[in-house]
């Protein structure tokens, strides 16, 4: 599934939509509500700035969930697994091999 068209926000553009959120969040009966007012004035549909908010309020503890910064950890902690489980596979391969190609060697000795 390929996200076709889907415009790219800068940083800069996030962190100025969740606070203008945060700074007129009292002005709203609800969170989604002054969401809705606000994504339009950003551009970015609302879905994606509640995104924005959803995960700024995980960084900075306020809500619950797994941080930006522990995702990336373990996202890197999964590539290096990956990459070890792989040498490992390699590694017995080639130990069998070997070992086959020594047993070989000494019957024909």
């Amino acid at each position: 599934m390929s996200k076709k068209n889907t415009p790219k926000y800068s940083p800069e553009v996030r962190e100025r939509a969740v606070r203008m959120v945060q700074e007129h969040r009292g002005e709203y009966p609800s969170l989604w509500a002054a969401i809705e007012s606000i994504a339009p004035k950003i551009g970015c549909a609302a879905q994606t700035l509640h995104g924005w908010v959803r995960k700024h309020e995980i960084d900075t503890g306020t809500r619950d969930g797994v941080t930006s910064d522990e995702r990336e950890r373990l996202k890197a902690l999964e590539r290096e697994n990956k990459e070890l489980r792989r040498a490992n596979e390699i590694l017995k391969l080639a130990s069998a091999f070997f070992a086959q190609a020594e047993l070989d060697r000494r019957l024909k000795s």
